[in-house]
């Protein structure tokens, strides 16, 4: 079986993300982690800034640092 397009993976992440921190049963439960919603948001441009250097140069990019 063929993996999915990671661009399209870590779009879908980060939509899910919104959708979860917009929900308002998230809200409700008034939840406050040490790692939030927002970090893992970061964590995902991130990713997503490596994988579209990548794409562009074939190396990895210093532009995400």
């Amino acid at each position: 079986m063929p993996h999915p397009n990671l661009h399209t993976l870590v779009a879908a992440a980060k939509f899910i993300l919104s959708e979860i921190d917009r929900h308002p049963d998230f809200k409700a439960i008034n939840y406050h982690p040490d790692l939030t919603i927002g970090d893992a948001q970061t964590a995902l441009s991130y990713l997503q800034c490596e994988l579209d250097g990548n794409q562009k140069t074939g190396t990895e990019s210093e532009t995400c640092a």
